[in-house]
């Protein structure tokens, strides 16, 4: 059989989010043997790019934008011709279904992921169209792999599930609160109404009405970018929360984590949500809503907590449990350290990785 050539297309080098996890999975594709090319739609903010530059992959960013939709597909489809691609590897729906419209029209395989456990209407009914166009589709939590089959109605038979998450045990571990130190809480995410960062502030008002004092003051950190922020920090402003703070992007995740004492994750709508599986590596208990891979993941009362999404009163519950036992905190989180060692190791992603890329061959010419 001659080499794999994957071409594996994204949307953009935004930070965050599907991008993060990229060199990671390019370098299993790489460890069967494969050529891979990295091949970006539009770069939006850039900060996804340093490591991408810093794991050395050939990467090929187009000049555009996120609209102009025939003119990247004529540059995908080029890149793809003068590459000579053997298989087109793509993510979330503009490169997916591009890529699978450039892999129709040059009669190449295409490979697809999905992360999200939400879909726009219309994108879902494309992707459903669609789905034939795809040889195999990758599911990157079982409980994206179970809306996979659902709504798009991929056969089992082609239908993958790899995390896109696998936990480092020399990741650095969060140090556990001491009696008189400001408790730390954060998150890291998109300032968008699908991380639920304004039920949060829902919640911190009903713990300020309700006058909840904890054994040590605390203060929220919720570290990322996106067009919601001057909305959150109005609402935080009108709801009198004062130890909220939006510093931007957080260039070193691990350093943001190792400094928190908990983390909160209460969005909408997740797929994986790599951040909150990051914090757990990091030793801390999480407070999490039931969406996405999260419940799958986190036991409650042993690791953190599970709230139903968009239920203000919920987390504000969870919060005020949490917080009021801070001895408590350092435990639950070395738990959730050791639960996604376990069940998250390098071993298993790779495994994963190369089941995949073992259903792809190309015969000798």
């Amino acid at each position: 059989m001659s080499a794999l050539r994957i071409a594996y297309v994204i949307n953009s080098l935004e930070g965050g989010g599907a991008a993060s996890p990229v060199p990671a999975i390019l370098d299993v594709l790489a460890g069967t043997g494969a050529q891979v090319r990295l091949l970006a739609l539009t770069l939006r903010n850039g900060k996804a790019l340093p490591a991408i530059r810093e794991a050395g992959i050939d990467t090929v960013v187009r000049d555009g934008g996120e609209k102009d939709h025939y003119a990247a597909y004529a540059w995908l489809k080029r890149q793809l011709r003068d590459w000579q691609a053997t298989h087109v590897w793509t993510s979330l729906t503009r490169a997916t279904l591009l890529g699978q419209w450039a892999g129709a029209s040059l009669n190449l395989p295409v490979v697809s992921w999905q992360h999200n456990a939400y879909l726009k209407p219309w994108n879902e009914r494309l992707l459903r169209w669609n789905r034939d166009r795809s040889c195999l589709w990758v599911a990157d939590s079982s409980q994206v792999a179970k809306l996979t089959r659902e709504r798009l109605r991929v056969p089992a038979e082609r239908l993958f599930t790899w995390p896109i998450f696998f936990a480092d045990p020399q990741a650095p571990a969060a140090r556990p609160w001491q009696a008189g130190e400001t408790l730390q809480l954060g998150s890291l995410g998109r300032l968008h109404p699908a991380k639920g960062y304004d039920i949060l502030i829902d919640a911190l008002a009903i713990l300020r009405k309700e006058n909840f004092t904890p054994p040590a003051p605390f203060e929220i950190t919720i570290a990322g970018e996106g067009g919601n922020r001057e909305r959150l920090l109005a609402t935080a402003r009108e709801a009198g929360i004062d130890n909220l703070v939006f510093p931007g992007y957080a260039e070193n995740p691990r350093e943001f984590l190792a400094n928190l004492h908990l983390y909160l994750q209460p969005s909408r709508r997740e797929g994986f949500c790599i951040a909150a599986h990051e914090a757990m590596q990091a030793g801390l208990p999480v407070i999490v809503s039931a969406t996405g891979e999260l419940p799958f993941t986190v036991r409650g009362g042993e690791t953190g907590h599970i709230v139903p999404p968009e239920n203000a009163r919920a987390l504000a519950e969870a919060i005020r449990d949490t917080l009021s036992i801070p001895e408590r905190l350092a435990q639950m989180g070395k738990a959730g350290r050791k639960l996604v060692l376990e069940r998250f190791s390098v071993d298993r992603f790779r495994e994963n990785g190369r089941a995949i890329v073992s259903r792809l061959a190309v015969p000798e010419q």
